[in-house]
């Protein structure tokens, strides 16, 4: 893909832009600055609008307020103070704006009055100036030109704003430009749908094949009878089926935010919510706890016990899998459940298989205390949790068939994520090098 871009016509005559992040561009093209292109505007008391979002993925959009997921933010009762922003005018987020969110508005309508609006000053196209000022090159600079102690509150100021260059083609090389560009990445667009929809089947498929192994075995021809258990359907005739707790200890962590005497206090690294995710631990920030070392053995993890996570936002409820002594010595929170398993009667490995089946976590979900956007469950739950029992034998062979096939789908995924990864990487790269000049892009013919 890469090579394809290479071999893209050239323009005729470059000239040194004297901006190292642009290099050479068209000798016909105009350097001028976004304080040039763009004057502040700031219209309200038109409440009776739409509400806008700028966001990062997609710039400016309609904000649904009737779903939870995109309203995060407060919304007061009066929007007489909300700027308008309107079809065609340039929206930002000054506050993330180094991460891209900003955009060309398609609609009309109201944004926070701590937002950017500006309406252009100069004859450019406002597809092209969308594509162009969203490139990778442009939201880089943006950063460079935030100021802030933290990242996540760097601030864009108008002055700073004002001094960023831009490049400005003819009018009719710009309407080029967009056209081309409005077609190429929507084709780019398409197949990362479809390779996006091939690994959603595949991790489908990974699914599929955990529930029937833990719940059906490796037999197809064995007889089969009601486990008892509506959500679990039938299990092989000689396997059990039992509540969790009965064989196992379901250790609950430490709280936080607890008051200690300031003596003999023993520094240790703790598990979080956050360091557990599905079917793996994330490990590159570990929160330490000063405790008495007393109070260690309590909280302390021990190697094989299976982690489970007790909520907060729903996909945080019940993500787990097993500890094989990643830290020693290690304790955890007690929004982190520690199982650890009757090692006679139960693997480790299975149980956290079947945690991570789709019909554990309906159970889950059924089960949970749940607030707004929020949903927990509890260790009276996580122990009343119905689990089939084979025999360790027949365990040990589900997990061992488990990894083999799911190993097989994994590498399937990875190679389409590679394929995804690359077509991005293409787009980025065709949309930088289409507005920046470094390509010639051909007029499409209708």
């Amino acid at each position: 893909m890469i090579e394809q871009l290479a071999a893209m016509p050239k323009y005729e005559a470059y000239k040194d832009s004297g901006v190292e992040w642009l290099g050479e561009i068209p000798a016909h093209w105009e350097l001028s600055k976004l304080g040039s292109c763009l004057k502040p505007v700031s219209v309200k008391n038109r409440s009776d609008l739409p509400l806008l979002s700028i966001t990062r993925e997609k710039g400016v959009i309609q904000r649904n307020i009737e779903d939870p997921d995109e309203n995060h933010n407060y919304i007061p009762d009066d929007l007489s103070n909300y700027k308008v922003l309107e079809c065609g005018q340039f929206g930002m987020n000054k506050m993330k704006a180094w991460q891209g969110s900003y955009g060309v508005s398609d609609h009309t309508g109201i944004v926070s009055p701590a937002y950017f609006i500006f309406a252009f000053t100069k004859e450019i196209d406002s597809k092209f100036f969308h594509l162009a000022i969203r490139s990778g090159l442009y939201i880089s600079y943006f950063g460079s030109a935030s100021d802030g102690v933290r990242i996540g509150q760097w601030d864009l100021s108008k002055p700073r704003m004002k001094e960023i260059p831009f490049l400005i083609p003819p009018i009719p090389e710009q309407t080029i430009i967009a056209t081309f560009l409005d077609q190429k990445t929507a084709q780019i667009d398409q197949a990362v749908a479809i390779k996006e929809r091939q690994i959603a089947l595949l991790k489908e498929r990974k699914q599929i094949l955990i529930q029937n192994a833990v719940t059906r075995g490796l037999n197809p021809d064995a007889p089969m009878r009601d486990s008892g258990v509506e959500w679990i359907g039938e299990i092989p005739q000689h396997w059990r089926c039992s509540r969790l707790k009965m064989h196992s200890k379901i250790q609950s962590g430490i709280t936080l935010g607890k008051s200690y005497p300031q003596k003999n206090l023993v520094e240790m690294p703790y598990i979080r919510v956050a360091n557990v995710q599905n079917g793996y631990f994330k490990l590159d920030d570990i929160a330490t706890i000063s405790v008495p070392k007393s109070e260690i053995p309590r909280y302390l993890l021990q190697n094989h016990d299976i982690l489970v996570t007790e909520g907060g936002d729903i996909d945080k409820l019940g993500r787990g899998t097993v500890w094989r002594d990643e830290i020693k010595p290690c304790l955890h929170q007690n929004h982190v459940f520690a199982i650890r398993v009757n090692q006679s009667i139960l693997s480790q490995d299975f149980v956290s298989n079947f945690l991570a089946t789709d019909m554990v976590r309906k159970y889950f979900i059924d089960t949970a205390t749940k607030t707004t956007n929020l949903a927990s469950t509890n260790r009276t739950h996580l122990g009343n949790l119905y689990l089939p029992v084979p025999s360790l034998i027949e365990q040990a062979a589900i997990v061992a068939h488990i990894e083999t096939e799911s190993a097989k789908i994994d590498q399937a995924i990875s190679i389409q994520q590679q394929q995804i990864d690359k077509l991005k990487e293409y787009k980025a790269s065709l949309i930088n090098s289409a507005v920046t000049g470094k390509i010639k892009v051909p007029a499409l013919s209708n």
